[in-house]
C-alpha cells in the first residue's frame, strides 16, 4: 500500500499533535481547507485511512522501536555504538529518553487519527461495501496502538474521542479498559476485513485473528488464544511455513506465504517519510527501515576490509548475548539463517598471503584456536568474559536478517525492506503456549514441532523433535526466541509472561540493574510537564 498523503489533510487530523500534550508546533491552513469539508469525501476520507498506517513506521523499522523492543532483554546487549543504553541496561532509565518520547508522541497521534476517522466514517460518504472495511482497518489499528501503548506504558491516557484542540489534562485509566476495548475493536475487525488483499500493507481478516490470538495469550485466555490461532493455521488462507528459514529475509522474496501481517516501505524511498514535516518533524534521518544498520559490527576497521554493500553500514548498536547464541543447537538451520559470522576480504590493502574473496573476518559463539590463520578470529573467549557480560563490544556474530544489499550505496541509511510483523510461525508457538496453559504439554509439543520441523538442517528433523515432557514456558521463550530474534516481540514476550525479571537477571549480566518497576517504561517529562492535572496524572513509580 502507497502511505504517502496529502500534507494538508493531516494537519486537520491532529497527527502532529498527542491526545494528551500541548501542541508542539504553530501549524497554519492557508487554504482555508476544514476538516469538516475534506473527510466528508470519500477520497479525503481515504487520506485519512492512509494516514493511520503510516504511523506503524515510527516503531517498525526505526531504531527506536528496537530499543523498546528488543533491547533490555535477555538476548541483546549493547553494542559500542548504542545511543539508548538506559533502555538496554536500565541505568538512570527517566523520561528524558528520546525513543520513549517519540514513540509516545506518534502513537497518540495515530490513536487521534483512529477516533477521528472511527467517529466521522458516518459523514465519508463511503460506498456500502467500504465503509465496513475502513471502519475494521481503523479499529484494527486503534487496538495495533494501544496495545503498544499499555504494554509500555501501563494504565496511561485513554480515549476514544477526536482531539480538535491541544488539551492540557490527562486520564489515567486501567490497563483492563485498554484490553477490553483492544479485544472489542480486533472482534469487529475479524468480522468485517476481507480474507485478502491486493493493496499490499491493508490489514485482513487472518492479520486481525492473528493478532487477537496475541493478545489473548496477553491476558492468559488460552482457550480463545489457541482457538484464534487455530482460525488462522486452519482458515485455507494460503499461508505456509516456507522450507528454508533463511529464505524469509531475502529481498527478492518479502512478500512470501509466511506473511500475516507486514509493515510496507516502499521502493521509491521518497514515499518513505525521510523529508516530510508532519509525519516527520523530527528531521528523522533515515525514513526507510533502518533495521539494516543496527545489529552489523564493526567489520571495516580489519585488515582486508572496507565498507561496502553487501557487509552494510555498520551502525554498532546492538549485539547477541552469549545466551542467545548458545540457544542454537548444531541441528538448528536459523543460526546460520540469522547470523553473520564470515566477512570475506575485499579491500585491496590486506595481510600477505589474503586474496580478494577470501576469509578477512570470523565470528564464532565457540572457543576457537586462530594459530596459523591470516584472518582475524573473534570468539567466545574474545567476546564475552566468562560470566557472560561483554568484553567487545566492536566485533560480534551479528543479525543479518535485515541485511539489504539491494541498497544504492555502502552508506545509504534507508532500506526499502518491508517488516513482518506477524509471521505464521507464530501461530504455531500461540497455540502451543495457549496449551500449555490449558494442561496440554504433549499437544504443544505437536505445535512447537512444526516449527522446530522447519527449522532443522538436512537430515536432523528427527533430532530437532521435542515431547510434552521437555516442554516448559522456559523452553517457548526459547523457541521465541530462536525464531524471532531482532523482530521487534522479544520484550513484550519475557512481560508477558512475568519473565522479564528472571531471565534478563540470569542471562544478560550487563542488565542485571533491572527492577520491578522498570516493567513498564517512563512516561516522557514533556508529557509530564504539559499536564496541567499532576496530582492525577502521575508518572510511573520509580521514575522521575
Amino acid at each position: 500500500m502507497k502511505q504517502y498523503i496529502y500534507k494538508g489533510l493531516i494537519v486537520l487530523a491532529g497527527l502532529a499533535i498527542s491526545s494528551s500534550c500541548k501542541k508542539a508546533l504553530e501549524e497554519k491552513n492557508p487554504s482555508g481547507i476544514t476538516a469538516e469539508s475534506v473527510y466528508s469525501t470519500p477520497a479525503g476520507f481515504e487520506t485519512l485511512v492512509n494516514a493511520a498506517y503510516s504511523y506503524q513506521r515510527w516503531w517498525y523499522g526505526k531504531e527506536e522501536g528496537y530499543s523498546l523492543s528488543e533491547m533490555g532483554t535477555d538476548i541483546w546487549a549493547s553494542g559500542a555504538g548504542d545511543v539508548t543504553k538506559d533502555l538496554t541496561n536500565y541505568i538512570n532509565l527517566q523520561g528524558t529518553n528520546t525513543a520513549i518520547t517519540t514513540e509516545w508522541q506518534q502513537f497518540y497521534a495515530a490513536i487521534n487519527l483512529c477516533n477521528t476517522g472511527v467517529n466521522r466514517i458516518g459523514e465519508a460518504g463511503l460506498a456500502a461495501n467500504i465503509r465496513p472495511i475502513r471502519e475494521a482497518e481503523l479499529k484494527f489499528l486503534r487496538a495495533f496502538y494501544y496495545w503498544h501503548i499499555v504494554e509500555t506504558w501501563g494504565g496511561v491516557h485513554f480515549s476514544l474521542e477526536e482531539t480538535t484542540t491541544a488539551i492540557t489534562t490527562a486520564n489515567r485509566t486501567p490497563v483492563e479498559t485498554f484490553n477490553k476495548q483492544i479485544i472489542q475493536d480486533l472482534l469487529f475487525a475479524v468480522t468485517n476485513l476481507p480474507a485478502t488483499t491486493v493493496d499490499y500493507g491493508r490489514a485482513t481478516k487472518p492479520a486481525a485473528q492473528a493478532f487477537l490470538a496475541r493478545m489473548y495469550l496477553s491476558q492468559k485466555k488460552y482457550t480463545e488464544a489457541r482457538d484464534m490461532a487455530l482460525a488462522v493455521i486452519n482458515g485455507g488462507y494460503g499461508f505456509t511455513l516456507l522450507p528454508n528459514y533463511a529464505d524469509l529475509w531475502e529481498m527478492s522474496n518479502l512478500k512470501n506465504k509466511e506473511v500475516v501481517y507486514a509493515v510496507n516501505y516502499s521502493t521509491n524511498l521518497t514515499l518513505n517519510d525521510l523529508i516530510d514535516p508532519i509525519l516527520n518533524p523530527y528531521g528523522h534521518s533515515r525514513g526507510s527501515n533502518n533495521g539494516h544498520l543496527l545489529f552489523a559490527m564493526k567489520y571495516d576497521d580489519q585488515p582486508g576490509m572496507l565498507r561496502d554493500i553487501a557487509n552494510g553500514r555498520p551502525f554498532d548498536r546492538y549485539m547477541p548475548t552469549r545466551f542467545l547464541l548458545d540457544l542454537f543447537s548444531e541441528n538448528d538451520a536459523r543460526y546460520d539463517g540469522s547470523f553473520q559470522t564470515v566477512w570475506y576480504a575485499n579491500s585491496t590493502t590486506r595481510p600477505a598471503g589474503m586474496k580478494i574473496g577470501d576469509t578477512a573476518i570470523f565470528t564464532t559463539k565457540k572457543v576457537y584456536a586462530p594459530a596459523g590463520k591470516l584472518y582475524k578470529i573473534f570468539d567466545r573467549n574474545t567476546v564475552y568474559n566468562t560470566d557472560g557480560s561483554v568484553k567487545d563490544q566492536l566485533h560480534y556474530v551479528s543479525l543479518s536478517k535485515f541485511a539489504d544489499p539491494t541498497r544504492s550505496s555502502a552508506n545509504e541509511a534507508q532500506s526499502a525492506r518491508d517488516v513482518f510483523v506477524i509471521r505464521f510461525a507464530e501461530l504455531y508457538l500461540i497455540a502451543a503456549e495457549a496449551e500449555l496453559g490449558l494442561g496440554n504439554p504433549d499437544q504443544a509439543a505437536t505445535y512447537l514441532n512444526v516449527v522446530r520441523s522447519r527449522a532443522a538442517k538436512a537430515g536432523k528433523v528427527a533430532d530437532m523433535q521435542v515431547s510434552g515432557s521437555q516442554i516448559t514456558l522456559d523452553f517457548i521463550l526459547d523457541e521465541r526466541a530462536r525464531e524471532f530474534a531482532g523482530e521487534q516481540i522479544r520484550w513484550f514476550d519475557l512481560k508477558r509472561t512475568g519473565k522479564l525479571l528472571e531471565r534478563v537477571k540470569a542471562d544478560n549480566p550487563n542488565a542485571a540493574t533491572i527492577q520491578d518497576f522498570n516493567q513498564v517504561r517512563p512516561i516522557p517529562r514533556t508529557q509530564m510537564d504539559a499536564v496541567t492535572n499532576p496530582n492525577e496524572f502521575k508518572q510511573n513509580p520509580g521514575y522521575q
